[in-house]
């Protein structure tokens, strides 16, 4: 039976891939004292396939388009977070995140050296014990063959169990220190108690910092907020924003008196629509055209689960979905100016996507100089997370979006980091079950090691030495570690969005940092 498994298997590299997917992510499902595997399950189904049937591994090319398809995801998502991370205090998170990789870096060697481990096992562990996909492609270029991913495969489980315990423990040990909560957006009608204020146009540049005017009331009719309109004492006022900024308007303007305008839907309502047109997406709101005699106003934005404030410098992305309030009859046209598709969710340009991973693999060709050692590429996982960073921070370049509606984004990230996993396991089966059975105690104690020294390193150093914020400090840990896994734990510990915010600012930069150490070290090593 097993022979004609070994068999069949070997015959058809294509079935073995997908056999490990789908294996894996039935493994991944699987839940053990609040903890699952998740996607790093494939690894594990691919190695187990891949022990069973050594000859079943598919072509290298096959796992590279997988890592360069999750890689050029993640750059277009964060690509703004991370150069607004350069600053403010983006850059003391990194820094002691770099703080933390490095010495766990330093802890991988060190241990190693010691074992009798090969640097390029060492490399591994520590790629895998930081759950980063891209720094185990690095070192498996690097090295020319695939040690690195027997240490990876040995790690990768701590790597993700390690982190959540000491978040656990954190958080039972210490009284969280939370940082400023993300304001909720919400509307409010008012009664303007006066007429002291002027024009729309007065009210507008008058209102706090958080809020909008969406809709006016006069009489019996609601109507958009003409700037000229002079306002009188009576008219009913629709505000929409933070809901500390609108009871200082409340306290300046007049008296709450909820229903009069959201009630009357007669002569203006809202339509909401998917942003499926790219001529309009990647553009800041400021720039938006309506459509011609067409009299509206953008009430909100929907992004993902997010609620978005409609600011004048907020970049409109495709698969968003956006509300406008309008005459009804200004319906129509507003949808097919937006486009209104709800397949835009799920699709991209096909253009942008080719163009950009191009850019990603002729960066990652690049020979890159290093003073005293020589030289080193970004490789294909650095060339396309470099790239896709830049142009997600681009947004646009003339007529051409590079963002990707979120969900489209996740659907190629998650299918190609799969790929890559399953890929990586069936070719390194074989060599991590003789690599187990000889010094797979001593492969597991380093690979504990250098993940406890990478999250204790930063936790320590932003706790005691900067003294942030527990959810800033929760999101940076999760960016060193890596693994979405342990952001999710994170979220699920202390609710916040500053933890996603720290995450999303210190993951790429990392990212960076892991595939550059694995470069680095293996080309000294080797020579």
């Amino acid at each position: 039976m097993l022979d004609a498994i070994r068999s069949l298997l070997e015959q058809s590299p294509m079935l073995a891939l997908f056999a490990a997917i789908g294996i894996g992510y039935a493994l991944g499902r699987i839940t053990v004292a609040g903890f699952s595997l998740g996607v790093g399950a494939v690894l594990f189904a691919g190695l187990g396939l891949g022990a069973i049937a050594p000859g079943s591994a598919p072509p290298a090319m096959v796992g590279s388009i997988g890592l360069v398809m999750f890689l050029y995801g993640i750059g277009i998502q964060y690509g703004r977070q991370f150069f607004a991370g350069l600053s403010g205090p983006g850059l003391r998170w990194n820094l002691i995140a770099v703080l933390g990789v490095l010495a766990s870096l330093g802890v991988a060697l060190g241990l190693g050296r010691l074992a009798g481990v090969s640097v390029a096992h060492s490399t591994g562990l520590f790629a895998g014990s930081l759950t980063s996909t891209p720094a185990l492609q690095a070192a498996i270029e690097a090295a020319g063959n695939r040690d690195p991913a027997i240490g990876y495969s040995i790690a990768y489980p701590f790597g993700v169990i390690g982190p959540i315990l000491c978040l656990y423990l954190f958080s039972r040990l210490v009284r969280p220190r939370l940082a400023v909560a993300a304001p909720q957006l919400e509307p409010l009608e008012m009664v303007l108690e006066h007429s002291r204020i002027g024009t729309v146009a007065d009210l507008i540049a008058g209102l706090p910092a958080g809020v909008e005017l969406l809709a006016i009331r006069r009489g019996d009719a609601n109507q958009l907020p003409d700037p000229s309109l002079v306002l009188r004492a009576g008219d009913g006022l629709l505000l929409y924003g933070e809901a500390d900024a609108l009871e200082g308007a409340r306290t300046a303007l007049g008296r709450v008196e909820p229903g009069r305008i959201a009630d009357d839907r007669g002569e203006i309502d809202i339509v909401r629509c998917y942003l499926s047109n790219p001529e309009t997406a990647g553009i800041p709101m400021r720039q938006v055209r309506l459509p011609a005699g067409v009299v509206a106003k953008i009430a909100e934005v929907r992004r993902g689960d997010v609620l978005l404030l409609p600011a004048p410098d907020l970049v409109l992305e495709l698969g968003d979905r956006i509300g406008v309030i309008a005459p009804r009859e200004s319906f129509p046209a507003l949808r097919r100016h937006f486009g209104d598709s709800m397949r835009s969710t799920a699709e991209f340009s096909y253009i942008a996507v080719g163009l950009g991973m191009s850019l990603g693999v002729l960066l990652g060709l690049a020979p890159i100089p290093l003073p005293g050692i020589g030289e080193f590429t970004l490789g294909l996982a650095g060339g396309a997370l470099v790239v896709s960073l830049v142009l997600g921070r681009l947004g646009r370049t003339g007529s051409l979006s590079w963002r990707m509606p979120m969900t489209a984004n996740l659907t190629l990230r998650n299918f190609g980091l799969t790929v890559f996993l399953a890929s990586v396991g069936l070719g390194s089966g074989a060599p991590f079950v003789s690599t187990l059975a000889t010094t797979g105690p001593t492969f597991l104690a380093i690979g504990a090691a250098i993940v406890l020294v990478a999250v204790l390193v930063a936790m320590l150093l932003g706790h005691l030495v900067l003294g942030m914020s527990t959810d800033d400090l929760l999101g940076v840990a999760s960016g060193v570690t890596g693994n979405p896994a342990i952001v999710v734990y994170a979220n699920q510990t202390l609710p916040s969005d500053r933890i996603d915010v720290a995450y999303a600012t210190v993951y790429p930069s990392m990212t960076i940092l892991k595939i550059v150490c694995a470069q680095v070290v293996i080309g000294l090593g080797g020579s």
